[in-house]
């Protein structure tokens, strides 16, 4: 091939450089193929001729051998030319056999191919001239591969026309023009490659134990060099991995897809077997469960009394007679009247129970089974009891489970004396915008009516409060960027949201549907009373005719409101009329 008609040129090896697989090719170590031309092969895959691009014609050089290449008029050659022109493939890459070795330092082999492959071993190989046929010869680009890959020793089954012994070895490039140790090939291969390398590294040495225990008991056995021409028999026997076996199954992994099927193609089954188990990344399992910050915000800020018995009571002197009257001289000086109001709430309890087989807990040795299920426990009684607090369990009058209301008051449903009932009214085709504007004009405005203690905090939901922060003004600019200005501009002090408010509803007396949107309320107002021996107590017990081992936790307490006019309860009411404004009316359900 006449060198100035070749499509590109570059080093199919370089010597004296340490390859990924720790081997040094040495100068000359293919000076036998100085002058030869070679087919030009994509990615060594010999068994399809439709692989074979073109051929190259190598020079051997003082460092190493020089590949001038030139592609066919095939389909496949002409698209591989654009790739190499267009700078997306930039590695050559040599398979070799007839090798012979002098420890890490390859001396001599036999050149067959040489190919283009995505990355390759040797860091001296690269294509680093491009040839435009019809114009000057000159190079139109210095390329890099910038990738790295191992060593590779082709052991192909469909090699076996060729001579006993040989072994195979394709050599490419990298960006980098360093010399990179073992350590530093390692380092860039996927886990799962580590693990099979060390794997196989480990029966490696099992069977070199094995060959020196023979030695030592007299085996007067050869042993023979991998690269070797009368090895044949010896690998035959072998019940480990030869180094070009290796380096093969890796390769074939990343283009099988899969560490496993490359193992399975090269006969070994079950390679998960040598693979380390999975480890957990936690202790113990991990709920999946809502969030739970507004319980310990719940719990933390109601009122706690040592008694359950709560008795309240009023003297409403908002009334017109209780003002104070002017007196005229000679008239008669009028009594003052106001009435008394009494409520009384009682406790009930609330409980969660569980149970484990005791063989179960013996079995499990990673983690404390028991006090994971009582931090469970723990856990869903408290959500429970703020769920009760704020809004009730949710559950029917007619269930067994039912929380009942007259002992853990919800301050959604309070009577009026205690809880607030604003009414956020707009028309069933209002936009998500009307309806939080509403919704913030009458937390607004409810405030005249509040009672309770300080500033309280609102309650509601995360869609409700997003709804907020999103609100624009009538030129596009967001009014609510942060909480702060949310919470300052709805005169509250936090804002909380509560997963298991979400889409509550209830009927009113008139028989009007009405959305929770929001509670205003300080906690402070709220009275949670349990005696001596009501408050959370876990027991544990045992039932031996059944081997199991049984858990419960339980309080006995009363929740209500104990300030009138000290909570608000927003609820969006929605009508058919189209001509409804969005202004919100205040009133009692």
């Amino acid at each position: 091939m006449d060198k100035k008609q070749y499509d590109f040129s570059g080093w199919a090896t370089k010597n004296n450089l340490l390859c990924s697989d720790g081997r040094i090719i040495r100068k000359d170590a293919f000076k036998e193929n100085d002058g030869q031309v070679v087919p030009l092969v994509w990615n060594h895959t010999h068994n399809d001729p439709d692989r074979v691009l073109g051929h190259a014609l190598l020079e051997n050089r003082d460092e190493g051998v020089y590949a001038y290449c030139s592609f066919n008029d095939t389909e496949n050659g002409k698209n591989t030319k654009l790739l190499v022109e267009h700078g997306d493939v930039c590695a050559l890459s040599i398979y070799a056999n007839r090798l012979k070795q002098q420890g890490a330092n390859v001396m001599h082999g036999s050149i067959r191919e040489v190919s283009i492959v995505l990355a390759g071993a040797n860091p001296g190989a690269f294509i680093d001239n491009i040839v435009s046929h019809g114009e000057e010869s000159e190079g139109e680009a210095i390329i890099f591969t910038g990738e790295e890959i191992e060593l590779h020793h082709s052991d192909d089954s469909n090699k076996n026309e060729e001579k006993k012994g040989d072994s195979s070895m394709s050599e490419s490039t990298t960006q980098t023009k360093k010399e990179k140790t073992l350590q530093d090939v390692i380092d860039t291969m996927t886990e799962e490659q580590k693990t099979a390398l060390y794997a196989l590294v480990g029966l490696a040495l099992e069977q070199k134990d094995s060959d020196e225990n023979n030695d030592d008991e007299g085996d007067n056995n050869v042993k023979h060099n991998v690269f070797s021409d009368s090895n044949d028999e010896y690998n035959a026997s072998r019940t480990t991995l030869s180094h070009s076996e290796m380096q093969e199954i890796l390769s074939d992994g990343k283009r099988y897809g899969s560490l496993k099927d490359a193992f399975i193609q090269h006969g070994i089954e079950d390679i998960e077997y040598l693979f380390p188990d999975a480890k957990n990344m936690t202790n113990t399992p991990i709920f999946i469960d809502r969030n739970q910050e507004w319980v310990k915000k719940v719990m933390n800020s109601v009122h706690h009394t040592p008694f359950s018995r709560i008795k309240s009571i009023f003297a409403n002197i908002t009334e017109e007679d209780a003002r104070a009257k002017g007196y005229i001289k000679g008239n008669l000086k009028k009594d003052e009247v106001f009435g008394l109001l009494k409520r009384t709430t009682t406790p009930i309890t609330v409980y969660k129970k569980q149970k484990l087989d005791r063989d179960d807990v013996v079995d499990i040795t990673d983690f404390d089974v028991v006090a994971w299920i009582k931090t469970e426990m723990r856990s869903k009684l408290d959500e429970e009891l703020a769920r009760a607090f704020l809004v009730g369990d949710g559950r029917t009058t007619s269930s067994d489970d039912k929380i009942n209301e007259a002992n853990i008051r919800p301050i959604w449903t309070d009577a009026d004396l205690f809880t607030i009932k604003t009414a956020v009214t707009v028309s069933s085709d209002a936009s998500s915008s009307d309806r939080v504007k509403a919704f913030i004009r009458a937390c607004v405005k409810s405030r005249k009516n509040y009672k309770g203690s300080g500033n309280p905090d609102l309650y509601t939901t995360e869609d409700v409060l997003i709804d907020c922060l999103l609100l624009e003004d009538n030129d596009g600019r967001v009014i609510y960027d942060s909480e702060e200005k949310l919470k300052k501009a709805l005169r509250v002090n936090n804002i909380i949201t509560v997963p298991v408010m979400e889409d509550l509803t209830r009927t009113d007396s008139d028989g009007k549907t009405r959305t929770l949107m929001g509670i205003v309320v300080n906690l402070a107002d709220y009275n949670v009373g349990a005696d001596k021996g009501g408050a959370v107590n876990m027991f544990d017990d045992f039932d031996i005719d059944y081997n199991a081992q049984k858990y419960l936790i339980e309080t006995r307490c009363s929740g209500a409101l104990t300030v009138p006019y000290s909570a608000i309860a927003l609820e969006l009411v929605e009508t058919s009329s189209s001509a409804t404004s969005a202004d919100t009316e205040e009133e009692t359900a």
